[in-house]
């Protein structure tokens, strides 16, 4: 259901600590673009509308955001610039607007709905979520008297006694939309940065006789990610979070902090994860599923009571059926394992699919790509494929059919049948010792004359 609350999410910052060509908010924490963590935890309190505030040019900030719509920063000029600019796509809200930041992925739905109950409550005129800082010394401190908000001092300007507070200021905050454009319009750019200060809407709105509160958070929370290193240290911070989740929901980790998992990544019940596991995006994976060390899995479904791994690798496109088994260093790329087949130990299926309780041997390989194109394989129900067979797509094995080891399969293979792709073994009695001879005659050649 949709509320009277919108949504301002600031991301126009330029992000020149991160060295990168990319816009700040595009870089990833769990698979996602940091704009679209905020955007989701946003979008779970039901806003009526949703605006992205975006710098010239960036066109790929604005397509992060669809389809919620976009305004363009004109210029670098402060915060309170920033949300002034998003005031056109608001004429006609009249309720709650938040504004956020799109650099501060951390941020939870509950934190933001704890303020937007406290503001709705109390018929506040400005709400700002703050955080007790284990450092406080680089933010801006909340001075908070009698339970309301009375202003906001900058850490540059705070007296000693302001100092002492640990009550600090997240930049998050909750307007009154009838009032939000008379607050922006009365901000001014006096300062030392001759920028509009979204945080002087405080003063302003208390000048004026109105209610200003704060509400507490985590600081954990409110983690800006400006550079590498804060990257670095929210992808650790989201992490923690995520592996908690799991662990809450029935998942077994061996060791969870070499678990790395995406931001949609499903686990169900009573699945165990070894060490050093890594999910990709779009991994869903079924109740009593065994997951052994060293595996990384994207873009694929595994079905209930499988068994992965270790040294696996699943790429997109993969489907691995209830009781299948997919072992030591084999990958899948686009393929589907039937129920209870088994591809235990090195192989490689590309684009292929493998029938119901079908075995696949050691050192399999579906070719699947001529240099141009990619085709696929399939295996039908209860087949076995010998070790080191090389099936040569487009081919079909059919149902309970049996492939020779060694053997290089470029023809259908019908239903029962047994196939063999080899060459001829050829040998030739007491030739070893002459063969080595030659071998290491042509060896020591070639070492002399490098030596010289």
């Amino acid at each position: 259901m949709k509320s009277s609350i919108a949504v301002v999410v600031l991301a126009a910052g330029a992000g020149t600590r991160m060295k990168s060509s990319m816009p700040k908010v595009l870089h990833e924490l769990a698979g996602w673009p940091m704009v679209r963590h905020v955007l989701e935890n946003v979008g779970r309190l039901g806003p009526s509308r949703v605006v992205g505030v975006v710098a010239p040019g960036a066109d790929n900030v604005a397509a992060a955001f669809r389809p919620h719509p976009t305004v363009v920063q004109s210029e670098p000029l402060g915060t309170g610039h920033a949300a002034k600019a998003a005031l056109g796509l608001l004429t006609d809200h009249c309720g709650p607007v938040l504004v956020v930041f799109g650099d501060a992925p951390l941020i939870t739905t509950t934190s933001l709905r704890r303020l937007l109950d406290a503001f709705t409550e109390r018929k506040a005129v400005v709400g700002v979520l703050g955080f007790r800082a284990s450092d406080p010394s680089p933010y801006g401190r909340l001075i908070v008297r009698d339970g309301e908000l009375e202003r906001i001092v900058e850490s540059k300007e705070a007296d000693a006694a302001e100092r002492a507070v640990d009550f600090c200021n997240s930049g998050v905050m909750c307007i009154d939309g009838e009032k939000i454009s008379h607050l922006l319009a009365a901000l001014r750019n006096d300062n030392s940065k001759g920028e509009y200060y979204l945080t002087d809407a405080v003063a302003i709105a208390r000048a004026r006789g109105d209610l200003t509160i704060a509400i507490e958070g985590d600081e954990e929370e409110f983690q800006g990610i400006n550079s590498r290193v804060e990257l670095a240290a929210g992808e650790a911070a989201l992490q923690r979070r995520l592996r908690k989740t799991a662990l809450e929901a029935g998942v077994t980790m061996i060791d969870p902090s070499t678990v790395w998992l995406a931001a949609d990544t499903e686990l169900g019940e009573d699945v165990t994860i070894g060490p050093n596991v890594r999910f990709g995006l779009g991994v869903t994976v079924a109740s009593n599923v065994e997951i052994a060390a060293f595996c990384d899995i994207s873009g694929c479904r595994i079905g209930k009571g499988a068994r992965i791994g270790p040294f696996a690798r699943i790429r997109p496109g993969s489907d691995v059926a209830e009781d299948a088994h997919i072992g030591n260093f084999v990958e899948l790329r686009a393929t589907k394992m039937g129920r209870g087949a088994k591809a235990n130990h090195l192989a490689y299926l590309g684009d292929a699919d493998i029938g119901a309780g079908s075995n696949i041997g050691a050192g399999t390989i579906a070719v699947n790509y001529d240099g141009y194109c990619k085709h696929r394989t399939v295996v039908e129900a209860h087949a076995f494929i010998g070790s080191n067979s090389s099936l040569i797509a487009p081919v079909k094995v059919g149902m309970g059919a049996n492939i020779a080891a060694g053997s290089v399969i470029s023809e259908d293979v019908p239903a029962g049948a047994l196939a063999f792709g080899r060459a001829r073994q050829v040998i030739k009695k007491e030739r070893a010792a002459p063969l080595r001879a030659k071998l290491g005659a042509l060896a020591a050649a070639v070492r002399q004359a490098r030596h010289y």
